[in-house]
C-alpha cells in the first residue's frame, strides 16, 4: 500500500501530468484523423507547465498553506524533546555530510537544532527510513548533528519511520506526556499535526523551509517561468492530495470503527 501510495502520487503531480496530456494529445496527431482535437490537448498541456512554473500563480497557491503557522519562538518551561521529521538523503562519502542531505532536509535538521539549543536538556529525535539506501535518514541526520557540534547522548534516532503517520506513532510511543517541538515544512505542518494530534500528542510546531514569498522584485523573475516555481506548485499539490488522503483514510476508519461497535452490539429483535 505504501509503494502504491507514492507511484499514484508521483503520476498525479503537475509536471507529469501535464506531460501525459501531452502526449495523448502526440498520440491524437499522429495516429489518429483528430489532429485538430490533438493540436488543442498539446496547447492544453503547454499552457498548462507554463502556468504552474509562473510565479503570481505558484506562489500564491503555496503561500497560504505554508503561513497558517509562525516560526517558533521560545515558550514558557521546558522541552523535552525536538523531532525533526525525514525527508531525502543521499550516500556519497566524496561530498561533505551536509550536501548528503536532501536541502529540505538540512533546513528541518537546523531548525530543529536551533530549537534545541534553546532549551539546555532537551533531546533531538531523528526520524526517517532508509527509503533504499544503505543508510537511514535519521542517521545521515545525526551524521550532521554530530559534525554541527550535538552530543551524541543528546541524539535519538526513529529509523523506521517511512511515512508521518509512522513518524507520529512511534514519537508517541517514545514521548507519551513530554513536552514535545515537531520540526517539518511549513507546507507540512498542518498534514504533520494532523497524524501527531491523531496519535495524542499536541506538540509545538516549528515550521521551516518557507519557498513562497509575497513580493518578488525583479520582473524577470516574477513572469517567467522558471523551475523554482513549479517545485512550489508541485509542494502545493503534493501536500492537497496528502490532505484529501488523510480526509478519506480518517472517514474510512471511523467507519469502520462505528461498523464494529454495531456488530459488537447488535440491536435486539423487537417484539413478536
Amino acid at each position: 500500500m505504501f509503494e502504491l501510495k507514492k507511484v499514484v502520487s508521483s503520476l498525479l503531480m503537475p509536471l507529469p501530468l501535464m506531460l501525459m496530456i501531452g502526449i495523448i494529445g502526440l498520440t491524437l496527431i499522429m495516429f489518429t484523423r483528430k489532429q485538430k482535437t490533438g493540436c488543442f490537448v498539446v496547447l492544453f498541456s503547454f499552457i498548462g507547465i507554463f502556468l504552474i512554473s509562473f510565479q503570481p500563480i505558484a506562489s500564491r497557491l503555496l503561500l497560504p498553506l505554508e503561513r497558517q503557522y509562525t516560526a517558533f519562538f521560545p515558550v514558557d518551561g521546558t522541552i523535552d524533546y525536538v523531532m525533526v521529521l525525514g525527508s531525502g538523503h543521499v550516500v556519497d562519502d566524496k561530498i561533505p555530510p551536509t550536501s548528503e542531505l536532501s536541502r529540505t532536509g538540512l533546513m528541518r535538521l537546523s531548525e530543529g537544532i536551533r530549537v534545541m539549543r534553546m532549551y539546555p536538556g532537551s533531546k533531538l529525535i531523528l526520524s526517517g527510513y532508509a527509503g533504499g539506501s544503505d543508510v537511514s535518514n535519521a542517521r545521515m541526520m545525526a551524521k550532521v548533528a554530530l559534525a554541527l557540534g550535538v552530543a551524541k547522548s543528546d541524539i535519538i534516532l526513529l529509523e523506521t519511520a517511512r511515512d508521518t503517520w509512522e513518524e507520529a506513532r512511534q514519537a508517541a510511543a517514545f514521548v507519551k506526556r513530554k513536552k514535545l517541538v515537531v520540526v517539518t515544512s511549513a507546507s507540512h505542518m498542518k498534514r504533520a499535526l494532523n497524524e501527531f494530534y491523531s496519535a495524542g500528542l499536541k506538540p509545538y510546531p516549528a515550521p521551516t523551509n518557507y519557498l513562497a514569498q509575497r513580493n518578488v522584485e525583479q520582473v524577470w523573475d516574477k513572469y517567467s517561468p522558471k523551475a523554482v516555481y513549479l517545485e512550489q506548485t508541485e509542494i502545493y499539490w503534493h501536500e492537497t492530495l496528502g490532505l484529501i488522503w488523510q480526509t478519506l483514510r480518517n472517514w474510512a476508519s471511523n467507519n469502520d470503527h462505528k461498523a464494529g461497535i454495531a456488530s459488537d452490539n447488535p440491536v435486539p429483535d423487537g417484539d413478536a
